[in-house]
């Protein structure tokens, strides 16, 4: 099976969320393919077992050119220094808002602050992040790509999860209405959509992920995935990649659904 080469030379990539699971797998790979990243997160260090070097430091270790910018997403202000940042670099082409948090707990026990920082993050800040970056691409008069971490809860519900999956799906609708809006300029809006990734993000899950690859599976959020396995940072990596290029140049408000054919069933 032949594999896809990614080029983003002299291009200038944002990455919230950079320094761990899907987002440190995202900046890496844009990091490869010659593109100048920012990673914006609220932490530098790695999370996984066996990682030790920040996502920056590993590009620029590998010959590219990186910088961290220490971030809240919740927080306009914030992304609005991101943003800044890149215009040290010529301005925002490729943006992806990936910074997200989860919190697991029945619906009927869901106090005010847990949700408010669900809708900070996971919505207010991909709504801003896809706000400020498009107006750089704008003032600069230059197209662009802006790739949204979604999730299969954009699209299915799971017990204990209304809370994230109301923004799951507000992330969908911030894709595709940006998507129409956005058009006009010439900048494209999509989403990658992933299952059941084992990260450090997904915590607990990350096994059950692993079982669920089997046929006995349980109910609820896990069950058979057809490919038989959990999907790794690197799955996902791929397809917010191709999303960015010239050659999804005529795909603009979608979910691509990265979750080994969890959903088909």
């Amino acid at each position: 099976m032949g594999t896809a080469t990614f080029d983003f030379d002299d291009e200038t990539v944002i990455v919230t969320g950079g320094s761990a699971g899907i987002g440190r797998a995202i900046a890496l790979t844009f990091g490869e393919a010659g593109a100048t990243v920012i990673n914006a997160d609220v932490e530098e260090e790695p999370k996984r077992e066996g990682e030790e070097t920040p996502t920056h430091e590993r590009i620029t270790e590998d010959g590219g050119t990186a910088q961290y910018v220490e971030t809240d997403v919740s927080d306009v202000d914030q992304l609005a220094s991101v943003v800044e940042a890149a215009r040290e670099y010529g301005g925002v082409d490729v943006m992806v808002n990936n910074a997200a948090v989860q919190h697991s707990e029945p619906f009927l026990e869901v106090d005010q602050d847990a949700l408010d920082k669900l809708l900070s993050t996971n919505v207010r800040g991909y709504f801003f992040g896809t706000q400020l970056a498009a107006q750089d691409m704008i003032d600069r008069d230059e197209p662009g790509s802006i790739v949204n971490t979604a999730s299969i809860s954009s699209r299915v519900a799971q017990h204990g999860q209304v809370q994230y999956d109301a923004t799951k799906g507000a992330i969908k609708m911030v894709t595709r209405g940006t998507a129409l809006e956005l058009a006009e300029h010439g900048i494209r809006v999509n989403a990658i959509a992933p299952g059941q990734i084992a990260t450090e993000f997904t915590e607990g899950w990350s096994d059950e992920a692993q079982a669920a690859a089997g046929d006995d599976g349980d109910e609820g959020f896990i069950k058979p995935i057809p490919l038989g396995r959990a999907g790794t940072p690197e799955d996902c990596a791929g397809a917010a990649a191709f999303l960015a290029t010239e050659d999804a140049s005529y795909i603009t408000g979608e979910l691509v659904y990265v979750d080994g054919g969890w959903t088909a069933i």
